[in-house]
Formats: C-alpha cells, structure tokens, sequence
C-alpha cells in the first residue's frame, strides 16, 4: 500500500497537522478512545487520509502474556478508523507488575526470539488487520547475543509473518550508541515486508546520542533513509514530534526535506 510523506497526529498540533501537505498520519492508539475519537483525527479520516494506529503498551518481547484488553483496544482503534494495518515495537515494557515508561531492548537470543514469536503470533490472532512491528533505539547492548539486529528482524518476519515499520532515526542512533551496520542492518531487513518507515529528530548529550522525538531531524538521519531509499521505494515514511514543537513552517520544512529524499 502506498502512503506518501506523513506526520504523527498529536493533539498539541491537531491544526497544523490539518493544513501541512501530507498523505497519511499516525495516532498514538493508547492516547486515544474508540467512542469519543478526536474531530481533528475524523475530518482527517473523512478527507480520505490513512489513519494508522501506534501502540506503544503491548510490551511484546517480555515474558508475560500480552495484554489481551490491550490488543482488543488496539484492533477496535484499527476498525474504527478503518486502518489498513497496527503497529507496535520490537521490545519490552513490564515486567514484575512494574512498567519500566521506556522502549525496552531485546536481547538478541533465540531464546528472546522464541518468547517475541509467541507474543506477536498471540496478539496477531486477535487483531483484525496485518501488525507491524518497529525497531527501537538502544543505549546498550544485551550481553551474549546471538543474532545481530537485522537477523533478529528477518527471523521475527520469517516466523510470523509481520510487517516491518522501519525507524530510521533509531537505527541512527544505534549506530551511534552500539555500533550498530547501517548499511548490514538494511541488507539483513526484508525490505519486502516494509510498511512503513519513521523519521525523527534527536540530539547528543556528552557523547551519547538520544532519539527525543523533541528536536529537528538531522542531516545525518536523512542520509540513513537515503541508504534504505537506495535499495527500495519505501511505501510511506512518517514524520515524528512529541515535544517542543517548532513553528509550522519548520514542520513543513522537515516534510519537504523528506520528499527530497524519496525524490
């Protein structure tokens, strides 16, 4: 399915996100409510804008089960606002009865594989549209890994069959931290199974770089969504920004500065 250029649908900027150029946005699907659906997300649904649902709660690399009330709200979102597909992240967010309010890290084992199988082919029963499933931004690494990331994707794809919502700000940002093979990462990824991919701004603190969703995108995360646009036509790349927003013409800027890259 093609999308275009989106942006992420937050209630902060709910007008702007009304008047910028964009073909499709993404809403955070813990943020919003099946019966009482934000006017500014339905005027976007009604002018035909693909409206995707994010979780960020399923925690599906842990080892407790998923949350079946929250996979249930997360395909009620997906038929309420007709959603082609869901996406969450490649992580863990309890453990214990405590909720660590942070994207998580797998260790990269088969073991941690087999757990992250068991969750998202769980959870894939019961929604009602394809899940996509993100990689995230990592400030270690687990010891005795296994696999490398984009192995750990390709065989996580291989063996339930889900989509990929590439970010390539957090492959950025593992590069930085981890020493993450930008370029071994998007040939190890099947590129076949791309929904989707984000694009966000971050900054560096005293030798480490962090994803914040809160600052401009850098010149240098733009270069690591040349390197994917080299090896295929993404289906659609997103737009991130939580915090700190900046004027409208910044964000409009950031937008175009994405289409000159897929240009």
């Amino acid at each position: 399915m093609k999308l275009g250029v989106g942006i992420g649908w937050r209630p902060e900027i709910d007008l702007t996100v009304e008047q910028l150029d964009v073909d499709f946005v993404e809403v955070v699907a813990e943020n919003l409510h099946v019966g009482r659906l934000p006017e500014s997300v339905l005027l976007l649904r009604e002018r035909g804008l693909p409206v995707l649902p994010h979780a960020v709660s399923l925690s599906l690399g842990g080892a407790e089960p998923v949350d079946a009330a929250r996979v249930a709200h997360l395909g009620a979102l997906a038929e309420a606002l007709d959603a082609p597909f869901v996406s969450d992240h490649v992580c863990f967010v309890r453990a214990g009865g405590l909720d660590s309010g942070h994207l998580m890290p797998l260790p990269r084992t088969r073991d941690a594989l087999d757990v992250l199988v068991a969750n998202v082919k769980a959870a894939q029963a019961d929604l009602p549209v394809p899940l996509a499933l993100e990689n995230v931004a990592a400030l270690l690494e687990w010891p005795d890994g296994e696999l490398t990331e984009g192995q750990f994707l390709a065989d996580l794809v291989e063996r339930t069959d889900c989509l990929l919502l590439v970010d390539v700000a957090n492959l950025y940002a593992n590069a930085r931290n981890v020493g993450t093979d930008v370029g071994r990462f998007l040939d190890e990824i099947p590129l076949e199974r791309l929904a989707y991919v984000h694009v966000a701004g971050g900054e560096e603190h005293h030798g480490v770089y962090h994803d914040t969703h809160a600052h401009a995108v850098l010149p240098e995360v733009l270069d690591v969504l040349r390197q994917l646009r080299e090896r295929i036509d993404p289906p659609g790349v997103l737009l991130e920004r939580d915090d700190d927003y900046p004027a409208d013409a910044e964000l409009a800027g950031e937008l175009a500065a994405i289409r000159a890259v897929l240009a």
